[in-house]
C-alpha cells in the first residue's frame, strides 16, 4: 500500500506540482527519490539493439525504449518489485517516462530465454481450447500449494486473445485473462514471442482487462518491429551444432503464465517446468504487479 501511495503521489506531483500534497505514509525524501528516478530515465527511439546485437527493435512511433538499467529502475525502484524479479530483463517499451507513474500507464518488458531451438511443427496443429483446459486444471492444482504457502490464488479465466502463430515470421502472440483471489477486476497478461536460432525473445505486458484494446494494438505494432539479426534468425538454425529445445509451441504457450520460481510455483500441468516469465505492471495495478513479482501474500494485501 505504501508503494502505491508513493507512486500516486508522484503522478500527482508531475501533473500538478503546485497542487501536490503528499499522502499519509509518503515523506519528502521518498517522493524526491521517486521523482529523481523518473527524471533520470533515458528513453531511446529509432533502431535499438537487443541482447548485444542478437536482435533489433525499430521503436514504433509514439513509443520509447528503455535499456536494461532503466527498465530495472522502473520495475524495482518505481514499481517496488524485488531485484531478483527483474534480473533477466533486457529492456522495456513505454509511451513516456511520465507514463510509468500515471494511472493508465503501461509498458512491455523484454526478456530472452535460451533453451534451444524450438520446433514449431505443433503450432498449427495444437487445439488451443484443449490446451486451455489443461492449463486451467494445472492452475487448480498449483493453487492448492499457493494456499498452503499463504499466497493468493490465481485462476485462469480464459483466452483474452487466443494464440496466433505466423509460420513465415516465426512469431506468436496470445493473451490470458486472470483472476487473483476474489478481486473484482481481472488481470490481462499479453504475451508475444519471437522464435530465434537458439532461443526466444519474450515480450510481456500485464494490465487490467479494460486495457486490452490499447495493449493489443500496441503489442502488435511492436511485434512487427522486432526481429533477430542475421546469424541468429530461426532459419539460421544448424542441427549439427545447435541445441534443440525440449518443448514445442504448445508448451511455450502453456508456460507463459508461470512466474519466476524463486517467488511462487504455478504449475501448468506438466507441460513445461520452471519456465521464467517477467511481467510488467500498471501504476493503477500496483497490487497486481506485486502479485506477479512477489507472490501476492494475503497479509501484504
Amino acid at each position: 500500500m505504501k508503494t502505491r501511495l508513493l507512486v500516486l503521489a508522484l503522478a500527482a506531483f508531475l501533473a500538478a506540482p503546485f497542487a501536490f500534497a503528499a499522502p499519509t505514509g509518503a515523506d519528502e525524501a521518498e517522493i524526491a527519490a521517486l521523482k529523481k528516478a523518473v527524471a533520470e530515465l533515458r528513453p531511446q527511439q529509432g533502431t535499438v539493439d537487443l541482447k548485444n546485437g542478437m536482435a533489433r527493435l525499430n521503436v514504433p512511433e509514439g513509443l520509447q525504449y528503455l535499456d536494461k538499467k532503466d527498465a530495472q529502475t522502473i520495475l524495482i525502484k518505481i514499481w517496488g518489485n524485488p531485484p531478483e524479479a527483474a534480473s533477466d530483463v533486457i529492456g522495456m517499451i513505454i509511451r513516456s517516462p511520465r507514463d510509468v507513474v500515471s494511472g493508465d500507464g503501461w509498458g512491455i518488458v523484454i526478456t530472452y530465454t535460451e533453451d534451444g531451438h524450438i520446433d514449431d511443427a505443433d503450432a498449427l496443429k495444437t487445439d488451443y481450447n484443449a490446451l486451455l483446459k489443461q492449463m486451467k486444471e494445472g492452475m487448480v492444482e498449483a493453487n492448492k500449494e499457493r494456499v498452503k504457502k499463504g499466497y493468493t490464488t490465481v485462476s485462469l479465466v480464459g483466452w483474452a486473445e487466443p494464440p496466433h502463430y505466423d509460420p513465415a515470421t516465426h512469431k506468436i502472440y496470445w493473451a490470458k485473462e486472470l483472476a487473483f483471489g476474489d478481486a473484482q477486476e481481472h488481470t490481462l497478461n499479453y504475451c508475444t514471442r519471437i522464435l530465434g536460432r537458439r532461443g526466444v525473445l519474450e515480450l510481456n505486458a500485464v494490465a487490467s482487462m479494460s486495457a486490452l484494446p490499447a495493449i493489443r494494438n500496441e503489442a502488435k505494432r511492436v511485434l512487427e518491429k522486432v526481429d533477430f539479426n542475421a546469424g541468429n534468425r530461426y532459419a539460421d538454425f544448424n542441427k549439427s551444432t545447435d541445441k534443440m529445445a525440449t518443448y514445442g509451441i504448445a508448451a511455450l504457450v502453456a508456460g507463459g503464465v508461470a512466474a519466476k520460481m524463486g517467488f511462487f510455483k504455478v504449475l501448468l500441468g506438466v507441460l513445461i517446468a520452471a519456465k521464467k516469465l517477467i511481467v510488467l505492471g500498471v501504476v493503477g495495478l500496483v497490487a497486481a504487479v506485486k502479485r506477479f513479482f512477489g507472490g501476492g501474500k494475503k497479509e501484504a494485501e
